[in-house]
């Protein structure tokens, strides 16, 4: 278990990765709205409804899918040197000081 602090988990996922993702299902999404429109000045309105319900109900499972899996392709395991790991530890944190965010009066 000591091998599990020579790796660092670092995470590169950026909005650039997913922006398509959001688009398309946004697009899924208006034009099952505009059928259920088109479908609510017919006799039985229900259709509607259920139009929308299983259109969200079959794309939801897959745009949970596409993120989960790009979001797993885009975490690194990254090997940490033990000795750039000790000098940077002996030289302060590594990591530059960092102040609590403070609301603004």
């Amino acid at each position: 278990m000591s091998n599990i602090s020579r790796y660092r988990l670092v995470c590169t996922l950026t909005f650039g990765d997913i922006y398509g993702q959001i688009i398309v299902w946004l697009i899924v999404i208006f034009l099952s709205l505009a059928s259920s429109m088109a479908l609510m000045g017919a006799s039985r309105p229900i259709y509607a409804l259920a139009t929308v319900g299983l259109i969200l109900v079959l794309t939801l499972p897959f745009l949970l899918f596409a993120f989960v899996t790009t979001l797993l392709n885009h975490i690194e395991l990254a090997a940490v040197d033990p000795a750039s790991n000790k000098a940077s530890a002996s030289a302060g944190s590594g990591v530059s000081p960092q102040r609590p965010a403070q609301a603004a009066s």
